[in-house]
Order: structure tokens, then C-alpha cells, then sequence
């Protein structure tokens, strides 16, 4: 598929992903990519680092110098590379306290980046996605219950949602990966699903886009994130999909696309959008401020599939 908005390299999340950003971003051309969006994690407190990251002895500091070297490498290899393709410079940002919000503020402030990602990793402060004992460990803090948990992370993604606004919210169902059952519909939890409906209705409303992301097929679920229901409830709203394949190094990028591809035409998805930049002169308006060379371009999913080099 020509398109992802979600990418990480070993280089700059050492210890989480593998393989220098230059090696992802020369896969990504050999897969025939239009546009690759890149979007290392931004600096977090040292209250908030995994395990790897504790043992590996990194500090506050070196996550600020990390992110510095990102840029600068990024713009680095778009200018290289541009005319073979489309590069926007991001981050993914995590939402884990209410001092969330300056760290990500402080990133938006340090460098021009293009636009975010809007994730939600942690819930009551624990990682939801590492592993499963800490998924338990969140989850007896909400109560005990994975349906109580899924109400709290629809909360906490609201809040998120509302500080920040992002062009493209990550993996909107993640909570799912870790739980007793990943494949569980949602619908039948009446709290759950209510919340699921409000953040996608404010999504909408805001004009984000909700990544279809491939990650979760390669982590054995049998749907990309967000499922089935989520992406049709979604459209239903008059919702936006792009594209992500949400790559940790080169053997991940485009991985699964053909199972999303698949996966789109089951949905019944007909249009996709993907996020390219404007050079000086274009007065198209921005759909985000924060990023006056950002625009929405919208393409058919029959057009994609003709441009695009899919991989099983």
C-alpha cells in the first residue's frame, strides 16, 4: 500500500524497534511507498520509561537529545530522498498523566514537526500494551474487570482527544491487545460502547483521521486496529481512515497490507486519505494550524489498489 502515516526505527526508539531510519525509509521506497509518515515516540518523564529503557540506563536528557537527533536526521533523508518520496516528519505522542500535555507542547515547541499522532499507551499509568502482567496491573486498579478498564480508556482517550485535537489518532482500540479476549465485540457493553461512539463522533467533528493499523495482525489479532464495528461505526459518522503499518525496522514495513487490503473491502470502505505537504505559495487552507503545511488528500480505495505494491 502507498501509503503509512506510523513508522519507528531502532535508531531512535533503541530497545523498541530495530534498524537505523535511513534502512526503514530505503525499504519503504523498495516497497513502492507514495508517502511515509515518521513518527518516533517523544521524550517522556523518567517516571513513565519501560523496563529496556530503565536497564539501558537512558535519562530525561538523553531522551531530549534523542529527539533533536531525530529531527535533524529526518530532514537529513527527506531531502535526500525526495524524489523518490513523500516524507512527513511527526511524532507519536503518549498520554499517560496531565503532565502529558506540556511534554507533548514542548515537543510541538522545539521543532516544526508536521503533525502527531494521538495515542493512548497507559492506563492509570501503566502500560496497557507491554505485557500482560501489566495489563492485570491496570486493570485491578480500574476495578478488576476488563469492561471497567475499557471505560477508562475511552475516558482517558477522550481527554486526549480533546487537548490535543491530533491529525491522526493511533490505534483507537489498542486497549483490546492485552485483554482476556482481543476479539471480543464491544457492542454488548453498554458503557464501553457508548464511549466508543462519543470519541469517534468528536474525532468527526474535529476532522481527525483514525488509522487503520496493521500492527495488530502481526501481534495475532484478526483484525486490524480498530476493528470491524469501530471502522464501520465510524464511516457510518462521516469518518476518515488512513493507513498505517505502524513498522518497528524493515521487516515490518507494509507488512499485512494485503490482510488490510482485505480487511478495507470487508468494511466496505470506499475512500482513504493520507497527509502530504504543500510547498511555499499553496494557499489551500491548512486543516490544522499548528501545521500550515499539512493538508488531507483524499484517494479511492480502487485507485490504492492500483497504485499500490501489496504484500501478503
Amino acid at each position: 500500500m502507498p501509503f503509512s502515516h506510523h513508522s519507528h526505527s531502532g535508531q531512535f526508539c533503541p530497545g523498541h524497534a530495530k534498524d537505523s531510519l535511513e534502512e526503514v525509509i530505503q525499504t519503504a521506497i523498495r516497497k513502492k511507498m507514495h508517502v511515509f509518515c515518521l513518527t518516533e515516540h517523544m521524550p517522556r518523564g523518567e517516571e513513565d520509561f519501560y523496563p529496556e529503557e530503565i536497564e539501558a540506563g537512558e535519562t530525561e536528557a538523553w531522551h531530549a537529545a534523542n529527539e533533536a537527533a531525530y529531527w535533524a536526521e529526518a530532514v537529513r533523508l527527506r531531502t535526500k530522498y525526495a524524489s523518490q518520496i513523500s516524507i512527513v516528519i511527526g511524532f507519536e505522542c503518549d498520554w499517560i498523566r496531565p503532565s502529558s500535555l506540556a511534554l507533548i507542547t514542548a515537543s510541538l515547541s522545539r521543532f516544526p514537526f508536521e503533525f502527531f499522532i494521538g495515542s493512548v499507551h497507559h492506563m492509570h499509568t501503566v502500560p496497557i500494551d507491554y505485557d500482560r502482567p501489566m495489563y492485570e496491573r491496570a486493570r485491578e486498579i480500574a476495578g478488576g474487570s476488563d469492561e471497567r478498564l475499557f471505560e477508562d480508556y475511552y475516558d482517558a482517550q477522550l481527554d486526549m482527544l480533546q487537548a490535543l485535537r491530533p491529525l491522526v489518532v493511533g490505534h483507537f482500540d489498542l486497549i483490546r491487545l492485552k485483554s482476556d479476549d482481543p476479539e471480543r465485540g464491544l457492542r454488548a457493553w453498554g458503557g464501553v460502547w457508548e464511549r466508543v461512539q462519543r470519541n469517534l463522533d468528536f474525532v468527526v467533528s474535529y476532522g481527525g483521521l483514525l488509522e487503520v493499523n496493521g500492527a495488530a495482525l502481526r501481534k495475532g489479532m484478526s483484525e486490524p486496529y480498530p476493528s470491524a464495528e469501530i471502522c464501520k461505526e465510524f464511516v457510518a459518522r462521516g469518518g476518515r481512515l488512513c493507513l498505517s503499518d505502524d513498522s518497528h525496522g524493515v521487516d515490518q514495513v507494509s507488512l499485512n497490507f494485503g490482510r488490510v487490503r482485505e480487511f478495507l473491502d470487508q468494511v466496505g470502505v470506499e475512500t482513504l486519505y493520507y497527509l502530504r505537504l504543500v510547498g511555499e505559495g499553496d494557499d489551500s487552507p491548512a486543516p490544522d494550524a499548528r501545521f500550515p503545511r499539512t493538508r488531507i488528500a483524499a484517494i479511492s480505495v480502487e485507485e490504492v489498489k492500483k497504485m499500490a505494491f501489496w504484500e501478503a
